[in-house]
């Protein structure tokens, strides 16, 4: 019986109604106590070494320098490492530095269930509260996968039908719910200080999906990531110096859920806390680039592979795309979202690299341009119902006459199709080696590995500075 049910079961006895809000407390108020089964563990420290990768690879972007330079402007006590600056800083700073550059392109994490990547909000809001507690790699861990459980819970819950139908971002909101509960669990708050985190976790819900219109990552960092990390961190550090709050906030009317659901479905919030670890749904993406198109690249990488395709052999290719995202990388004006263009890069490349993802100047390069006029995007209602998720097929017509297909049903790096720990520190050492150094890269990423082994996760710290 999970720790749930016991206390459902207690409160029944009681003639006490056991509220969701409860349930999700007193279920955070006890991770740190509980040791993950080990697989989960052993999952949970490869998100984490796929956002610390992330981070420092998005330390140089747009929205890596704009976080980096709020942290400067806003100081603090020196509580926690804003990464990209080398600074110490107040630990709410180093969480919104490092998520805005966590998300500052399309490295990070995807939950596809709970529409939103967890890593970037989450992991920052967790590493920082850390440092403020001085506490270990095991704490660590176990806070973050708490965060990833809550944060695709409080989404599930809005019984939302259609990304295209949602008043209010997703990833705004689940990244919010999951670095608030992580943090509070890093502060040491019990069940009662949690059930008041909560509060203003629902206080601080916000977003609005135009973030696909953001044609520079600076505001969609903030609204994926940088916001729900900061809120996270002010949320458990208030509940920790003091403040109160109020009481079952979840369910209910005026709550969490009379304001924001679709279709409010409350079962979701606590449904198979214990058993159910959603960072287990969590996707690490092989591609830097946005999660829609990963299929469409793995697609047209094994054709390439299989039939040694040029750009001078490729007459036209059809790209048929789930109807429910494919707006969101179609004809993009940035390079790491754009479908057709990546597409013609690997093409012409034949693979993909962070640099070749992230070059805006070949968006205008006439090679690139001359490819995408033969490339079609074409919208499926059957792939958006498909199972798995986010599949794609890819059918070329060569200049020899022949008819290519290829169809990705799980993508490498989905929970169908789950990237090994090899190929996880194989990306995270391409994105760490030119920043870091191949040495030092060398050494985090074993750190990561054997964070049980760590007591204090400020020893990490020279280690994830530039230059350190």
């Amino acid at each position: 019986m999970s720790i749930v049910d016991n206390l459902q079961s207690d409160q029944k006895e009681a003639t006490m109604p056991c509220s969701e809000t409860t349930a999700v407390a007193a279920y955070a108020a006890q991770a740190l106590q509980t040791a993950l089964p080990t697989d989960v563990g052993q999952k949970t420290k490869l998100h984490l070494l796929d956002t610390l990768a992330a981070i420092l690879s998005g330390s140089h972007l747009n929205a890596g320098r704009a976080g980096a330079a709020m942290a400067r402007r806003l100081g603090g006590p020196q509580e926690a490492l804003a990464i990209a600056p080398g600074l110490l800083v107040g630990a709410p700073h180093a969480a919104l530095a490092n998520a805005m550059a966590a998300h500052a392109d399309e490295t990070d994490d995807s939950h596809v269930g709970g529409r939103f990547h967890p890593g970037c909000a989450i992991v920052p809001a967790a590493l920082a509260m850390a440092e403020v507690g001085g506490r270990s790699g095991t704490d660590l861990l176990r806070a973050m996968a708490l965060g990833y459980d809550i944060g695709a819970r409080a989404v599930m819950a809005l019984g939302i039908k259609s990304a295209d139908t949602a008043r209010f971002s997703t990833h705004s909101i689940g990244s919010n719910f999951g670095a608030t509960v992580a943090a509070a669990a890093l502060a040491g708050l019990d069940a009662r200080g949690h059930a008041f985190a909560l509060s203003y976790a629902v206080q601080q819900t916000s977003g609005v999906p135009y973030w696909r219109r953001d044609a520079d990552h600076v505001e969609k960092a903030f609204d994926f990531a940088g916001m729900g990390a900061r809120n996270g961190v002010m949320a458990a550090m208030m509940v920790q110096e003091g403040w109160s709050a109020v009481d079952g906030v979840l369910t209910g009317a005026p709550s969490y859920l009379s304001a924001f659901a679709e279709t409010p479905r409350p079962e979701e919030l606590s449904a198979g806390l214990g058993t159910r670890f959603e960072i287990m749904e969590a996707a690490i993406k092989k591609w830097c680039v946005g999660s829609p198109i990963q299929a469409a690249l793995d697609s047209l990488s094994a054709l390439i592979a299989e039939h040694a395709l040029t750009p001078e052999t490729v007459a036209r290719m059809d790209v048929h795309m789930p109807d429910d995202r494919l707006h969101i990388v179609d004809d993009r004006a940035m390079p790491d979202v754009c479908l057709q263009h990546l597409l013609a890069v690997v093409l012409i490349d034949g693979g993909l690299s962070f640099a070749s993802a992230h070059d805006h100047a070949r968006m205008h390069d006439p090679a690139i341009l001359e490819v995408r006029k033969r490339i079609f995007a074409i919208p499926s209602k059957a792939l958006t119902e498909a199972r798995p998720p986010r599949q794609a097929i890819v059918e070329i017509t060569t200049t020899d006459g022949r008819a290519l297909r290829h169809h990705t049903r799980a993508v490498l790096g989905t929970p169908a199709n789950p990237m090994t720990e090899a190929q996880v520190c194989a990306k995270a050492r391409d994105l760490l080696d030119p920043v870091l150094g191949a040495a030092q890269a060398q050494r985090l990423v074993e750190a990561i590995l054997s964070i049980e082994e760590v007591a204090d996760i400020r020893d990490l710290r020279p280690l994830m500075m530039i230059g350190g």
